[in-house]
């Protein structure tokens, strides 16, 4: 069990996942996806790093098991390029 405080993260469209662990990943998307449904948010910016891929791609396998998601893609270059991922959700949930 990790013993370090909560991170608080404000609900707005943006999630930076870099104070998380990757453990973490599976649980904070979806809640955060359903947390922004509640406020009518249907585009999200999802930062993961550029790194060598593999949050990118754990992030990615997510979203394709989310039901709310209909689609995503990486970000263009002034939304973070290849370290992020924009995500549109559906709007009638």
């Amino acid at each position: 069990m990790n013993s370090e405080k909560p991170i608080r993260i404000d609900i707005n469209g943006v999630l930076d996942l870099h104070p998380f662990s990757p453990e973490d990943l599976s649980t904070l998307i979806d809640e955060y996806i359903e947390a922004c449904l509640d406020k009518k948010i249907y585009h999200l910016r999802i930062i993961h790093g550029k790194g060598i891929g593999n949050i990118r791609r754990s992030v990615h396998s997510l979203l394709d098991r989310n039901p709310y998601v209909i689609s995503y893609q990486l970000a263009d270059a002034s939304g973070g390029s290849w370290g992020a991922t924009i995500v549109n959700l559906e709007s009638n949930s």
